[in-house]
């Protein structure tokens, strides 16, 4: 059963103080303030919308005027235009709620560099829960590493950031190390590989189902993860994407795409413990290896396509700022193409009826 962690008191820390972690959090958290949040700020503002029609200053429709509508909201071009009486309907100003879904697989904390495929999740949520948090939205969470063991309450306060992130480096799984000296280990494994001392592979399909009963109300879902799962993970997300807005965020390392001469060496699952020993320098073994990654590779992208999630990609060797500038970018030209010379719906019925009329 998982875990849920108490609300921190907004005058406790989210760790006992003089740990490395907590000092590492803190640290993580104000270096990410300076260098990410300032550039990020208003980038993402109003680029979540709600469905609901109410107060607010953002015009979604008209529709003709009925008893007791509000008079301030008549657009009375429109009515002269149609000889109609219409009333304005706005998008409600909503605070928004926001769940990330966290892999903190033995798979994700992995990276053939100095960065880690976790240590960039820990940036990403860090910097996003941060600048959502700021402005008064609700961030919570639910962590999976080899099950979903915690599940963080939505907050909105600077400790509860710190709170959520502690509980990422508290919550990950540490598999026990092979002896070997030429020990690699790897992020991915076929479908099929068996548990082997008692671990087990992801199911990033338990994630997905423990998710849709939590999410009472329409939410922003950022689903964190490298997706090397089992299979079955696919429908969830896009049961859970009809719901709400759900951004899948992959993590990724650029070896797991390509293997690079290093002798003879033994890999090791990250989180099955399953070892293989390979000649890293036979050409026909690379070759196969690049075109299996390859193969994986088109079969995820087709599966985050179908399943209506929008996609953002972290690699262990970009710019985490970059790379949040350009997903920002793209959403802002994606709502532009969207909303470009586009009437509401109920205007452009009307006069497509009135201009019919002999």
């Amino acid at each position: 059963m998982a875990e849920v962690a108490p609300r921190p008191s907004p005058h406790t820390p989210a760790a006992s103080p003089g740990t490395a972690g907590d000092t590492s959090a803190e640290a993580l958290l104000r270096r990410l303030e300076w260098t990410v949040l300032k550039r990020l700020d208003g980038l993402l503002q109003g680029d979540f919308r709600t469905l609901r029609r109410g107060n607010g200053v953002d015009l979604a429709d008209l529709r003709e005027y009925q008893l007791h509508d509000d008079v301030r909201h008549i657009d009375w071009n429109v009515t002269a235009r149609l000889d109609v009486p219409h009333v304005r309907q706005f998008t409600e100003d909503r605070d928004l709620t926001a769940w990330f879904l966290l892999d903190l697989s033995g798979s994700v904390d992995f990276g053939s560099g100095d960065t880690t495929k976790l240590a960039v999740s820990a940036g990403f949520v860090t910097a996003l829960a941060r600048l959502l948090t700021r402005h008064g939205n609700r961030v919570g969470a639910m962590l999976y590493g080899s099950r979903v063991d915690t599940v963080l309450p939505p907050g909105s306060s600077r400790t509860h950031v710190l709170n959520l992130l502690q509980r990422m480096r508290m919550s990950r799984p540490r598999p026990q190390q092979a002896p070997a000296a030429t020990r690699r280990r790897w992020p991915w494994r076929q479908a099929s590989a068996p548990a082997v001392g008692g671990h087990t592979a992801t199911a990033l399909a338990d994630l997905l189902h423990a998710a849709a009963p939590m999410l009472k109300r329409r939410s922003l879902v950022f689903v964190v993860s490298d997706f090397i799962s089992t299979p079955g993970w696919e429908a969830p997300l896009a049961r859970l994407a009809q719901r709400h807005e759900v951004i899948a965020v992959r993590l990724f390392d650029p070896l797991e795409g390509a293997l690079p001469e290093m002798g003879l060496v033994t890999l090791e699952d990250a989180e099955t413990g399953e070892q293989l020993f390979v000649d890293s320098t036979d050409p026909a073994f690379r070759q196969r290896y690049e075109r299996i990654a390859l193969a994986r590779e088109a079969q995820l992208r087709e599966a985050l396509a179908g399943s209506g999630a929008d996609t953002l990609e972290l690699a262990t060797d970009d710019d985490l700022l970059q790379s949040l500038l350009r997903w920002c970018d793209l959403r802002r030209q994606r709502a532009r193409l969207k909303t470009a010379h586009r009437f509401p719906a109920a205007f452009q019925r009307a006069t497509a009826s009135k201009e019919g009329r002999p």
